[in-house]
């Protein structure tokens, strides 16, 4: 059986793991420092922090499932 391409899925896998935890500590430091200095957020702000931390943490999960476990395993 040839192989079609060659990806490194444990670098995507890792890459993935660490672009998920930097957006999360993104948005948990930037809600900490907001608050710490300005005492109330305005209501964008909030959002776009708090979807960043959501986003972070989904992204640094799923990375290492999908390029770690499932497309190994379906090459």
């Amino acid at each position: 059986m040839a192989h079609g391409t060659s990806r490194n899925h444990p670098l995507w896998a890792k890459r993935g793991f660490l672009a998920g935890l930097g957006l999360f500590l993104l948005g948990a430091g930037g809600e900490i420092v907001g608050h710490a200095l300005f005492g109330t957020l305005p209501g964008w702000e909030n959002t776009l922090l708090v979807d960043a931390e959501i986003l972070g943490i989904a992204l640094a999960l799923l990375a290492p499932l999908v390029f770690g476990l499932v497309l190994p395993l379906t090459e």
